[in-house]
C-alpha cells in the first residue's frame, strides 16, 4: 500500500487493543505521526513502543473519552507535540449483552451513550478547528448495529445510531471546509470488547458469546478502514450481510429482524 499517511498526524482513541491498536500498527508502517489514546496507559504505552519500533513517531495519552476535559487534553497533546492534526479516528467503544427487560441498573445505558456517543462528540469538538486548518479527516468507528437494531444490544445500538446521526450531520455542515467524514460499519470483529461487554447487572460478562475464531480479525478490519480513510469515503459497510441488510430493510424489514436475531443466536 502506498504510504499516503506518511508524516500525517493521526489521533486514535481506544488504541490500546483491538481495532484501534491494529490501526496504530498498520499506520505506523506508513510512518504516520501517532497520538494514541486509551484509559490503560500501560497497554497504551506498549502499543506506542511497537509503533516506534516500526519507525513511526508515537505518543501515548491516557484518556477516558467519557470525560470532556480529558478529551480536550488528548487533542491538546497532539497539537503540543506535532503542532497540527490531520486525522481523528473516534474508535473507543463499550458494548453490552443483555435484553432490555433484564437490565437491573439503567445507568448501564447512560454509560454506554457517554462513552460511545459523547466521547466522539467531545473529541471531535476539540479537534475540529485543527482539522479545518489541515483540511483533514474525521473517522467514526461505528457498527452494523448503527444501521439496524440488534437484540441484546439496545443501548449499544442507540449509541451507534446517535454516532451515525451526528457524523452524517457534520458531513453536510463541513462540506465546504475540506474536512471529510467517514463512517465505518464493521460486523463482528474478534476483539476483547465482548468480554468486557456489560451484562444485565452492569458487570462485564467476561466470556464472549461470539464465536471469535469465525469472525473478522482486527488486522483485516484495519486493512479495510485505512483505504477508506485515504479515499475519504462517505461510509464503509464491511460485510455482505450488512450491505444486504441495508437494502432489505427498505423492502423487507421483518426479514432483517430475523437475520439480526439469528446472528446473535449463532454468535457470528
Amino acid at each position: 500500500m502506498k504510504p499516503v499517511f506518511k508524516d500525517k498526524v493521526i489521533a486514535i482513541t481506544g488504541a490500546s487493543a483491538g481495532i484501534g491498536k491494529e490501526l496504530a500498527l498498520q499506520l505506523a508502517e506508513q510512518k504516520a505521526l501517532l497520538v494514541l489514546g486509551a484509559r490503560n496507559i500501560e497497554k497504551l504505552e506498549a502499543v506506542a513502543q511497537q509503533c516506534r519500533e516500526k519507525g513511526a513517531e508515537a505518543i501515548a495519552v491516557q484518556v477516558d473519552v467519557a470525560i470532556e476535559n480529558q478529551c480536550k487534553n488528548f487533542i491538546d497533546s497532539a497539537i503540543n507535540k506535532f503542532n497540527r492534526l490531520d486525522v481523528l479516528i473516534n474508535n473507543t467503544g463499550i458494548t453490552m449483552w443483555a435484553k432490555f427487560e433484564e437490565i437491573k441498573d439503567m445507568s448501564i445505558l447512560q454509560h454506554i451513550m457517554q462513552v460511545n456517543y459523547m466521547g466522539s462528540v467531545y473529541c471531535t469538538h476539540y479537534a475540529l478547528p485543527h482539522l479545518k486548518a489541515s483540511k483533514g479527516r474525521l473517522v467514526g468507528i461505528s457498527s452494523l448495529t448503527g444501521k439496524s437494531g440488534v437484540p441484546t444490544r439496545s443501548g449499544y445500538a442507540a449509541s451507534k445510531h446517535a454516532m451515525a446521526g451526528f457524523f452524517d450531520t457534520l458531513r453536510i455542515e463541513l462540506k465546504e471546509s475540506g474536512v471529510s467524514v467517514t463512517m465505518i460499519y464493521p460486523g463482528f470483529v474478534a476483539t476483547e470488547v465482548r468480554e468486557r461487554a456489560l451484562g444485565p447487572d452492569g458487570k462485564p460478562i467476561k466470556k464472549s458469546p461470539v464465536k471469535e475464531k469465525q469472525v473478522m480479525t482486527p488486522q483485516q478490519c484495519a486493512a479495510l478502514i485505512i483505504p477508506a480513510m485515504d479515499k475519504r469515503k462517505r461510509e464503509l459497510v464491511m460485510t455482505l450481510r450488512g450491505k444486504l441488510g441495508i437494502w432489505l430493510k427498505l423492502i423487507a424489514p421483518s426479514l432483517v429482524d430475523k437475520i439480526a436475531l439469528k446472528a446473535i443466536e449463532k454468535g457470528k
